[in-house]
């Protein structure tokens, strides 16, 4: 049996977020922890549970493209055209953070910024409905196993979350990451990690956008 994330999911993750919770939820690769992307006391928190480096970046993901196009400001004419064919999308992409926003997702590299913008099954439609990003990273201990289970996230970072949602079974390969950070100047781009998209289809959808 299918499990869905409801309305009333979607706010109670939306509502854990705002007022500076850590959440475990599902996406569309694997199991994912997130807090307020400029809350710098919850990522510190994320870290935490996580046994994360404290300086590595994290993803800022918003769960539906306009409003991530909305607020990133400065994107250009190549940039935009970009992000309308990879999102959404099970990828990460790397950009130049030119608003130098969301600190405490971007840490020690505040010049760029990870951004996710997940293609959610129908079971996870109504996260569609949060319009504010989130700061986002797999929820497992750092260099762990991701989940494809909420069972599979360790216990102590589930337990230590304010909120755990169950999604069900997900496909359980991890964003594909692709560094965009040249793409305006020289139409050059790179995939750091190969997962959930291969490099071929980034090839294939990237072509004819500029």
């Amino acid at each position: 049996m299918t499990t869905i994330i409801d309305d009333a999911d979607a706010e109670r993750l939306r509502a854990c977020v705002s007022s500076g919770g850590v959440a475990v939820f599902p996406t569309d690769t694997v199991y994912g922890v997130c807090c307020d992307p400029r809350d710098e006391a919850a990522a510190r928190r994320l870290y935490e549970l996580k046994g994360r480096p404290e300086r590595r970046p994290a993803a800022v993901m918003f769960f539906s493209l306009e409003p991530a196009l909305h607020a990133l400001k400065g994107l250009s004419h190549a940039e935009r055209g970009a992000l309308e064919v990879l999102l959404p999308g099970p990828v990460t992409l790397l950009l130049e953070n030119r608003s130098g926003d969301y600190a405490a997702a971007c840490r020690s590299d505040p010049a760029t910024l990870g951004l996710r913008v997940p293609s959610l099954a129908q079971a996870l439609r109504a996260f569609a409905a949060i319009a504010d990003p989130v700061m986002q990273t797999s929820a497992n201990l750092s260099g762990g196993q991701d989940a494809r289970t909420l069972a599979g996230v360790p216990s102590s970072l589930r337990e230590g979350a304010d909120l755990a949602l169950d999604g069900g079974p997900l496909p359980g390969r991890p964003s594909t990451v692709i560094d965009l950070r040249s793409y305006d100047s020289d139409g050059s781009w790179n995939v750091l990690r190969e997962g959930a998209l291969s490099a071929d289809a980034v090839d294939e959808l990237l072509r004819g956008t500029r």
